[in-house]
């Protein structure tokens, strides 16, 4: 059960390899666009690489798509401190197999985590899980950053609520095209994460604790994808772009406050 930040994944092989045998299955517990997503997806994309979340291959190379199984997470947390994860709310955790069959592995991962206490449904079409997943993720976790705002904020607020709405319509126009069929309405994925209250996103988290930004598997992958299935998406790439610029400046601020010289922008 691997519950690394995906923009981690390539740098793991040292950690995973010895724990990995010839059989091993890792059950990538992520946000965002997997990069298996296209192993096992019959269609006109089968076994194509997701440049921004496998750049050049490096996280295949560590993790093999053959191993891979999908897993969604909804349980809501955040980091009350050092080394301390507080529990929220929800149990959930979907798993799949990437071609949609299902496994003795996935199976007996599923056992292990009901006796825990926790649901693990085995889906035929992860995929359309992980949209319904990413609905939220790719729209709440990057408005997060550029305004600083919890989720509750963001839904209650009329104009970052409609801004949502539209970015949700887009992401399901990508995922139709992309071998999705995600099975949930917008108003209904505006209002669980309503519910959620004043929880901020992950990804507004480790803004705030100077982390690394987790944005290539939860935005940057969802425009390539509206690239490569020519869906136009301009309100996803409008704050994809923001977001990016976001990230170069503050990794550029961290540089001049090193001592690094500032890049001058082209």
């Amino acid at each position: 059960f691997l519950g690394l930040k995906a923009n981690s994944y390539a740098s793991a092989g040292p950690l995973l390899e010895p724990l990995m045998h010839e059989e091993t299955g890792v059950v990538a517990a992520q946000n965002g666009i997997p990069w298996w997503y296209f192993h096992g997806l019959e269609g006109p994309y089968t076994g194509r690489r997701i440049d921004t979340v496998d750049p050049d291959g490096a996280v295949s190379e560590v993790i093999p798509p053959r191993r891979a199984i999908g897993c969604v997470v909804y349980p809501g947390t955040e980091l009350a401190g050092p080394g301390v994860v507080r529990h929220l709310e929800g149990t959930r955790f979907p798993i799949g197999e990437p071609d949609g069959s299902t496994s003795e592995r996935c199976r007996q991962f599923s056992e292990a985590m009901v006796a825990g206490g926790l649901k693990c449904p085995v889906e035929a079409q992860i995929r359309d899980e992980m949209w319904v997943k990413l609905m939220g993720n790719a729209v709440f976790n990057p408005l997060s950053v550029l305004t600083g705002a919890t989720l509750a904020a963001m839904c209650r607020h009329p104009r970052t609520r409609e801004l949502a709405a539209t970015m949700m319509a887009e992401a399901l126009e990508i995922a139709h095209e992309a071998g999705a069929q995600p099975s949930v309405s917008i108003e209904r994925r505006l209002a669980g994460a309503e519910r959620v209250g004043e929880h901020k996103t992950s990804t507004l988290q480790d803004l705030e604790a100077g982390k690394p930004l987790e944005l290539a598997a939860i935005i940057d992958a969802v425009v390539e994808l509206a690239d490569l299935t020519g869906i136009v998406a301009p309100a996803m790439r409008s704050v994809a772009a923001a977001c990016a610029l976001l990230a170069e400046t503050r990794e550029a601020d961290k540089t001049q406050a090193g001592g690094g010289a500032r890049p001058v922008p082209s």
